[in-house]
This record gives structure tokens, C-alpha cells and sequence, in this order.
């Protein structure tokens, strides 16, 4: 807010500043005296700013909300203290501009009004207000129209963050992840067996192929076996043989360990699903606008969308996860082997050297009186005495041996 007269606090503060120093660290006593001092100086001030009518806001442009304008006009009046405001604008502004301008300027013509020339009525005033209006009301549905596409967001990421939430806190994982796997086999079966066509036309080898991969359970029967049967008892045929796998998989890995596992791959793929899932939303948002064209509401549209994005992220989510948990193998941790390990060493007990050599000797092959060890050679002796590199070379050339052999 603007004090008329000036701020005696700040002004203290200031008085400080100017010798170096924080007003917090000055002399409490010396503090005082100043501050009271200013504070008298402040009021008369204020006195004469208040005779002389209060503070006067003099504006360039309007803004686009009434609120801001009245904000300004209150800086002095929140203070009680009298004031004052004047804009000045012009018909090109971008307020007058997109509303209203063209009937004021029609209004200007008929009465022959000279450019520049200025205009105080309350027509004008009540033409700016109204334009007000219009862009307050046009930013409303704006904000509220974003508000009603986050609010589609906002759904999806309570479902994400409490089913995540709900695995970190120690979720019966293993009952979800049957249900996980009854929905999946559900809607494979449609795929491949669906029960509005011919069943000689079913893809019995894809959905075996189907079966191999994700729950590493290929068919047991054959397919004139298989066709023979309902669709009912295939479904309960399958899914006993999918949790008979499932079952036997828990007691390889141990209870804990699988659910471990479960809970990992479950975490790791609710991550990376939600992360593309953002993505393509921030896609689907930037271009939906686009749909008005076609004579459709966009946010209807944006909504269809969206739903159908997160359900497909959510059968993603299912169908990756039990096909990691149903393929996952253990392997053993190899100890990773030291540098001397891959070096032959030789060790020797120090109580089996003695023995070592009191071991008698084989007959013929150490001459007696000779060491046990290696034989030690005989130096060389050289049989010319040595040339020096300035003596005259043997070969008899007259040269000195470093310019003519020995170079």
C-alpha cells in the first residue's frame, strides 16, 4: 500500500543503509530517537498531501479486469486517506479496440470531432466498463473451460495414485493378479474365439501362439478335442490351467519372493504406462480445438478420448505385467572371480621342506659332490683385447674405429 507522507520504518531503514549498516544491528536507543523523529516529520507530511486532495493516479491505458484498476485506486484509500484517479486512453487501445470502438467512432464522425481531440463523457466510460465486462466474463469460461478438462485428468490420476498407493501399503497382490489374469483371458477369447463367428473359423493356433507367450502355457489338447468343447469349458478349462501354473511358480520362487516380484513389475509398469499416458493426453489437448470444425463439442470429445486412452493403458498394464510375471526365470548369481584367481599358484606346507631335502638323490644323474641347485656358467672371456672408439681400426682402413667398424 502507498502511506501517504512516506513509510518511517523504511525510511529508518534507508538512513542505516546509507552509513553501511543494518538497522537491526544499529543502537537500539539511537534507533529510537530516529524513528520518532521521522514519524513527526512523516505526519506533517501526510497533513499537507491530504489538504492538497490525496494521492492522484494518473493511468495511461485501462486494464482488462476492473480489478486491477480498482486495486490501483486503492493503494492510498485501504489507508483511509482521501485520492483521486484519471485514465487516459485511446481508441486504438486493444480494449476499446476489440469492444466498442466502431460505434464511438461513428458517434465522433456525426459530431465532427478532429483526431486527437479529447473526450470526457459518461458514455465513454460506460463503454469501457462494459468492455470490462465482456473480457472478465470471455476469462471465466476460459479458466472454467480449462478447469473441466483438468477435472478429466484429475480422475485418472486419483485411479493411478490410489492403486499405486494401495501396492505400496501391502495390497493382497496375489488376488489382483487373478483378477488381472481373468480379465486378460476374457479378452483374448474374444479375439480369437469369438462366439459371433463360426467356430471352424476361431484362430485356434494364434490363440495357442497367444497362450505360449504370455503365460508360457502352450494348449494341451487338440484342436478337433478343443472345438468340441464349450466356450464355457474352455474358459474354466484355461483359467484352472493358467492358476495350476501360477501355483507352481510360487512354490519355485517361495511366497515372498513372488510377491516381490509381483509387486516390482506391477510398479515398474503403472510408471511407465502413466508417463506415455501423459504424454499422448498433452497431444490429444494441444489438437482437440480442432474438432469444433467438425460441428462437435470439443470437450465431449476430448472426454471420449481420454476415456478410451486410459482404458487402453490399463489393459497394457495387465497384459505386460502377467506376461513379466509368467516369464520370469530365476538365475543363479555368478561370484565374480579375482584377478589372481585365474593364476596357478603352488603352495608349499613349510613342514615339508625339510623332508623335501633329506629326499635322496636318484643314482647317475648329480655327480657326487655337486650342488643340488642349477649349474652355474663360467663367465665370458674375451679373446682381443678391446678397441677404443678413437683407436685405429683392425681392419687395417686407417680409420678411426668410431668412423669405420665401429660406427
Amino acid at each position: 500500500d502507498i502511506l501517504l507522507g512516506g513509510n518511517a520504518e523504511a525510511l529508518v531503514s534507508d538512513y542505516f543503509g546509507q552509513k553501511g549498516m543494518d538497522s537491526k544491528d544499529a543502537d537500539p536507543k539511537e534507533k529510537e530517537q530516529l524513528l520518532s523523529k521521522i514519524r513527526k516529520q512523516v505526519e506533517e507530511e501526510h497533513g499537507k498531501v491530504v489538504e492538497l486532495g490525496g494521492l492522484h493516479v494518473i493511468g495511461t491505458e485501462r486494464h482488462e479486469a476492473r480489478r486491477i484498476d480498482n486495486q490501483l485506486r486503492g493503494r492510498a484509500g485501504r489507508q483511509g486517506d482521501p485520492g483521486s484517479s484519471r485514465f487516459y486512453l485511446s481508441l486504438a487501445d486493444d480494449l476499446l479496440r476489440i469492444f466498442g470502438s466502431d460505434r464511438i467512432k461513428l458517434i465522433m464522425d456525426k459530431l465532427g470531432m478532429e483526431e486527437g481531440q479529447e473526450i470526457e463523457h459518461p458514455w465513454v466510460t460506460r463503454a469501457i466498463e462494459t468492455a470490462q465486462k465482456r473480457v472478465e466474463s470471455h476469462n471465466f469460461e476460459i479458466r472454467k473451460h480449462l478447469l473441466e478438462y483438468d477435472n478429466v485428468m484429475n480422475k485418472q490420476r486419483e485411479v493411478i495414485y490410489g492403486e499405486r498407493r494401495a501396492m505400496l501399503e501391502g495390497k493382497d497382490l496375489k488376488g489382483h493378479i487373478f483378477e488381472m489374469i481373468e480379465d486378460i483371458l476374457d479378452s483374448a477369447m474374444d479375439l480369437y474365439l469369438n462366439e459371433k463367428i463360426h467356430r471352424d473359423e476361431w484362430d485356434i493356433n494364434g490363440f495357442s501362439e497367444w497362450l505360449r507367450t504370455k503365460y508360457a502355457t502352450p494348449l494341451s489338447k487338440k484342436d478337433s478335442e478343443f472345438l468340441k468343447m464349450s466356450r464355457e469349458e474352455i474358459r474354466s478349462g484355461l483359467s484352472e490351467m493358467i492358476n495350476k501354473s501360477y501355483e507352481e511358480r510360487e512354490r519355485t520362487f517361495g511366497v515372498e519372493v513372488m510377491r516381490h516380484i509381483e509387486k516390482t513389475i506391477l510398479l515398474d509398469m503403472i510408471d511407465s504406462k502413466w508417463k506415455d499416458h501423459l504424454y499422448a493426453m498433452d497431444i490429444l489437448k494441444e489438437g482437440i480445438g480442432l474438432r469444433a470444425y467438425g460441428q462437435v463439442d470439443p470437450l465431449i470429445e476430448y472426454k471420449n478420448e481420454a476415456y478410451a486412452m486410459f482404458q487402453e493403458m490399463i489393459g497394457k498394464i495387465k497384459e505386460e505385467a502377467i506376461e513379466f510375471i509368467f516369464n520370469v526365470h530365476a538365475v543363479r548369481e555368478e561370484r565374480p572371480r579375482g584377478v589372481f584367481e585365474s593364476v596357478q599358484r603352488e603352495f608349499i606346507h613349510p613342514e615339508l621342506q625339510p623332508l623335501a631335502a633329506r629326499r635322496p638323490q636318484p643314482t647317475g644323474i648329480i655327480p657326487p659332490g655337486s650342488a643340488a641347485g642349477p649349474t652355474k656358467q663360467a663367465p665370458v672371456q674375451r679373446q682381443t683385447p678391446k678397441v677404443g672408439r678413437n683407436d685405429p681400426c683392425p681392419c687395417g682402413s686407417g680409420k678411426k674405429y668410431k668412423k669405420c667398424c665401429g660406427a
